[in-house]
C-alpha cells in the first residue's frame, strides 16, 4: 500500500478531484411528477446544497400539489444534509490533491473507501428523507386517503393516486461514479504492473 503511483495514475487522481469540483455546478438528482392538473409535467433538481424546480414555478407547484395530500413543503433549508454536503465533497477533493502531492497507492484505497461510504450513506439518507416526507402527513390535509403514503421512489417510477413520480441520478452522481471507477482502474493497473 506504500507503493508510489505512476505519473499517469497520479494525474488520473487529479482528474477524479476535478470531476468532484464539477459536482458543485451540476445537479445530483432529478425527480419528475406527472399529474392531470399538470399535463406538461413538473420536475425538480437536487444539487449539492439546494433544491430547485426544473422550470421557474415547478417547485412552487409541486409544493402546492403536495399541500392537498398533506405532505410537507420542500425547502432546501429544511434538509440539513444540504448544509454539510459541500464540506464533505470539499474534503474528498482535498484528499485527491493530497494524493496527487503524495502519490501513494494507500491513499487511492482511502479515496475509494471514502467515496463508497459517502455514496452508501447518501443513498440511505435520501431514502430516509423520502420515507419521512411521504409518511408524515398532515392529518388536516384537504385530501386524505386512509392508509395511503406518498413516498417517492428512490430509483425509477411509481404511481401514487393519479400522480406518477420518477426519480433518477443526474450528472453530479454520474461524475462521482466515473471518479470512483477511475480510482478502481488505478488500483487495478498498479496491481497489474506490480506482479512479478
Amino acid at each position: 500500500m506504500t507503493k508510489k503511483l505512476s505519473k499517469l495514475n497520479q494525474y488520473l487522481v487529479l482528474f477524479t478531484g476535478a470531476l468532484m469540483v464539477f459536482v458543485y455546478f451540476i445537479p445530483l438528482w432529478y425527480i419528475s411528477l406527472e399529474a392531470p392538473q399538470y399535463p406538461e409535467g413538473l420536475s425538480m433538481y437536487i444539487s449539492i446544497n439546494t433544491i430547485s424546480g426544473g422550470e421557474k414555478h415547478d417547485l412552487q407547484n409541486i409544493n402546492l400539489l403536495n399541500h392537498y395530500i398533506g405532505m410537507g413543503e420542500i425547502l432546501s433549508s429544511s434538509i440539513p444534509e444540504l448544509l454539510y454536503m459541500p464540506y464533505i465533497l470539499g474534503f474528498m477533493i482535498f484528499g485527491a490533491v493530497i494524493t496527487f502531492a503524495i502519490p501513494r497507492l494507500g491513499m487511492v484505497y482511502l479515496g475509494i473507501a471514502n467515496m463508497s461510504l459517502v455514496a452508501i450513506a447518501g443513498m440511505f439518507d435520501f431514502w430516509r428523507w423520502e420515507y419521512n416526507y411521504g409518511h408524515n402527513l398532515n392529518p388536516s390535509a384537504p385530501i386524505i386517503v386512509p392508509g395511503m403514503a406518498y413516498q417517492p421512489p428512490l430509483l425509477g417510477c411509481k404511481e401514487m393516486l393519479n400522480i406518477t413520480a420518477c426519480s433518477y441520478p443526474n450528472l453530479g452522481v454520474l461524475s462521482m461514479i466515473i471518479g470512483l471507477f477511475v480510482l478502481l482502474y488505478i488500483v487495478y493497473k498498479e496491481g497489474k504492473f506490480n506482479v512479478k
